[in-house]
């Protein structure tokens, strides 16, 4: 049945590629000279025939493999770039034939007749010209994403304040890093860019929030030198996320995921970091304690293995709480409306789906269409969740408009 399920897939997806092919080339037509159409067609078509044949294999690889390949990213990589062109140029070819339409129906319905006739029956050029233009900006964002973007690291900083926040903690900040994503980085020297901004944050606590690899354990290991020189006076804690169990890809048997399972663990310790598997941890300064919580991975859609009453034994009602979630679909389910507040959940997770527009005007992405808080700060009551955009990247090995993050927190009493 599942391979029956993935041969439908690439048969549909197919479809659409070769619709889209077929509606871009009607653009096209418009702006190839007479002389050079029959050529144009040829080249256009074997060069999108092969494009899809590719696609086809990419996508049965995939399928077969249960995981995405280096060299199966950079094709989805090239597929993305080429898809982006081709829906920008149609937003603009569809319009211009719903107009076309619209002044048919028209002409028929008040018997009026169109003196320009070509203008109706042709498509015209300079829109299929404007149409190539302006897809040539997405796909240029596209290219940076892929060669630059995900290495384009940022620091965000945020203050929140708390009423009972106590009195020693005033000004304590939290380094937040999320979804490494180990297995997707080639450019060692980038990430160690990346490590080295997040330690110059000198932060008191250091936190890491899940999906440190795509699939095995040992895909950090050429990065454990690196993020272990991340250190705070307060200490470096660290939580599971989906990727870390070993369900994406193909095990010889239930020993070896399991096994698998164990030795990440072992990487976490190996880089300092102190892993909260449904735990917590009393966070000393002065006399005065805040307490910080940390679960396996909970997520709608995704395996739930964290228990948040778990995290919280021993922990006392009128404890100030920060908790380690990686889904954010937890705080949503869980977290907000719990009877113990749980002041500050920190998160990640989504990868802002890694494409986007952020602006003071405007704020997009598809992540808004399947997580209610994909990004940045969300508030109830007092209870705060941030969603850290990820240091890594999986699957599209890029980031256009949503950039790689290192999130400083800064709690103030007030």
């Amino acid at each position: 049945m599942k391979k029956v399920g993935g041969t439908l897939f690439i048969i549909t997806l197919l479809s659409i590629v070769i619709f889209l092919d077929w509606y871009v080339y009607q653009g096209i037509k418009a702006i190839l000279p007479a002389d050079y159409l029959t050529l144009g067609k040829t080249t256009y078509w074997i060069l999108t025939g092969a494009i899809a044949v590719w696609l086809g294999f990419t996508f049965y690889t995939i399928m077969q493999e249960g995981k995405i390949s280096p060299s199966s990213q950079q094709s989805l990589n090239l597929f993305l770039v080429i898809l982006v062109t081709q829906l920008t140029v149609i937003v603009f070819l569809f319009g211009e034939d719903l107009i076309r339409v619209i002044g048919t129906v028209y002409s028929y319905a008040t018997g009026a007749t169109n003196e320009n006739g070509s203008l109706m029956a042709s498509r015209r050029k300079f829109i299929s010209q404007i149409a190539f233009a302006v897809a040539a900006i997405p796909m240029t964002g596209f290219i940076y994403g892929i060669i630059k973007g995900k290495y384009d690291f940022r620091t965000i900083k945020k203050t929140l304040y708390f009423k009972d926040l106590p009195e020693a903690f005033d000004g304590f900040t939290i380094t937040q890093l999320s979804d490494i994503h180990a297995g997707s980085f080639k450019d060692y020297a980038a990430v160690k860019k990346g490590a080295d901004m997040a330690a110059a944050q000198q932060s008191d606590l250091f936190v890491f929030t899940g999906d440190l690899v795509n699939h095995k354990a040992d895909e950090i290991d050429p990065m454990i030198d690196i993020f272990s020189q991340i250190k705070a006076p307060y200490g470096q804690f660290s939580i599971l996320g989906n990727h870390d169990y070993g369900d994406y890809t193909s095990w010889p048997s239930p020993e070896a995921k399991a096994q698998n399972l164990q030795s990440l663990k072992g990487k976490h310790k190996m880089m300092g970091f102190d892993l909260l598997l449904d735990e917590n941890r009393i966070i000393e300064k002065d006399g005065q304690r805040i307490s910080l919580l940390g679960v396996e991975n909970w997520g709608l859609g995704f395996q739930s293995k964290g228990d948040l009453e778990k995290s919280l034994v021993d922990v006392p009602d009128d404890a100030f709480k920060v908790l380690l979630s990686h889904d954010p679909t937890h705080w949503d389910e869980q977290v907000k409306n719990h009877p113990k507040n749980i002041h500050l959940t920190l998160s990640g997770h989504t990868h802002g789906m890694q494409i986007g527009i952020e602006t003071p005007f405007i704020r997009w992405s598809p992540a808004q269409y399947r997580y209610t808080n994909w990004a940045g700060i969300a508030e109830q009551a007092g209870k705060y969740l941030y969603v850290n955009r990820g240091f890594g990247f999986h699957a599209f090995a890029g980031r256009v408009g949503i950039w790689p993050e290192i999130t400083v927190i800064e709690l103030k009493k007030g």
